[in-house]
């Protein structure tokens, strides 16, 4: 027997004279008696044993009511529930299908809101990140691990130290990094990236004199914006959109996971083919010897779709670890991208620029099964792969 007599909740009015407090979590069902309206309420703290029927009259939480009528309306609407698709008003009790929608649609929102919690603890950049699903019930991902830097796997070492850094007092007129790798420095006065698709970036490092607001640090910051995680509306899974304007050649995001092997990238290409999933990203720079693998350990990144017609290019970037066989992937925009656009990259892009037939290995050993394309572009070539 739940008691809850002694208890004070946020949202209930008892009196003040008892000691304890709980609050609604959420409702989870609805019915009329007696002309009078009732909630089956779902207390935070308590298990589902306890839910207990409460009349409308004593529940002073307003959001929790708005949310429950949210998803009831829309539920019966898209199941059309009259003739017109039009909601009637004159509902006293609720079918056990509807009322067990509405709990899980309840359940969804507190783990897709943990799981907010916990990406924003875990990851070690300024911007912001958000989760949002309003187009089915699907929940966080049971097996992704967040993470910020690359994972090496057995026999691989991504983790490099640099030997030397500049002596610069301003990385525009010294002799900086990229002049000592004898390559053009990378960003303008804005940090935008200056530089076409194919040319490395080589930022400054731990070693360097410059201090951490050089022009020359883009890269090491990680994401300067706030990007929401959400759930597509035609079948593509989880997407990626900024909360905020970027400009044309910023700097976005970087694509981290797993280092592996080429030759284990293949074996898990052939499991990933079947499932219908891409993840798989290798580190081509000037050897074809690593893969990023961003199936289970990755970052945002994890979640950005393919598009034919992309707002997001790749660079090769040089940090602390100048191994050429180890570049760190950046996204930089292509264009001006307006705040609630999806971003998305070209799964076949390899840092190269212009997308050519050479540009694809398409070697023996890579035809595995094809991909189909859902970006939508008019440029669409029909396979991820």
């Amino acid at each position: 027997m739940c008691r809850k007599e002694k208890l004070i909740c946020k949202c209930i009015g008892i009196t003040k004279r008892n000691l304890n407090s709980y609050e609604v979590e959420y409702l989870c069902d609805y019915k009329i008696k007696k002309g009078k309206e009732y909630f089956l309420v779902k207390w935070k703290g308590w298990p589902e044993s306890c839910n207990t029927w409460e009349p409308k009259d004593n529940l002073k939480c307003p959001a929790i009511l708005k949310q429950f009528h949210t998803d009831l309306y829309k539920y019966l609407s898209q199941l059309q529930f009259n003739n017109r698709g039009v909601v009637k008003d004159s509902i006293k009790f609720l079918d056990p299908t509807v009322s067990d929608y509405i709990v899980k649609k309840a359940k969804q929102r507190i783990a897709l809101r943990r799981w907010e919690e916990e990406l924003n603890r875990k990851k070690n950049h300024n911007g912001m990140i958000y989760v949002e699903n309003i187009v089915d019930l699907e929940g966080p991902p049971v097996d992704f691990y967040y993470i910020n830097d690359y994972k090496a796997s057995p026999g691989v070492i991504t983790l490099g130290e640099a030997i030397v850094g500049c002596e610069c007092t301003d990385c525009f007129t010294g002799k900086c990094c990229p002049t000592e790798a004898g390559v053009e420095f990378a960003y303008n006065e804005q940090k935008q990236i200056k530089i076409p698709p194919g040319r490395p970036i080589y930022e400054c490092n731990s070693r360097c004199k410059c201090g951490p607001d050089c022009p020359n640090r883009v890269v090491q910051k990680g994401p300067p914006y706030s990007l929401c995680i959400f759930r597509t509306h035609n079948g593509r899974g989880w997407g990626v959109q900024t909360l905020q304007k970027i400009k044309k050649n910023s700097f976005v995001m970087e694509y981290v996971g797993e280092v592996i092997t080429s030759e284990e990238a293949e074996r898990r290409g052939q499991q990933y083919d079947s499932r219908g999933i891409t993840y798989l990203f290798d580190l081509d720079y000037e050897s074809d010897e690593f893969t990023v693998d961003a199936a289970r350990y990755g970052n945002i990144s994890h979640f950005v779709n393919h598009s034919c017609d992309p707002n997001l290019q790749v660079f090769n970037v040089f940090i602390d670890n100048l191994d050429v066989r180890l570049p760190r992937i950046a996204l930089f925009s292509t264009r001006n991208i307006r705040a609630g656009e999806e971003l998305t990259f070209d799964y076949q892009m390899k840092g190269y620029g212009d997308l050519s037939s050479d540009s694809i290995d398409m070697s023996p050993a890579r035809k595995r099964a094809r991909t189909a394309c859902k970006c939508g572009a008019s440029t669409c070539r029909g396979f991820l792969n």
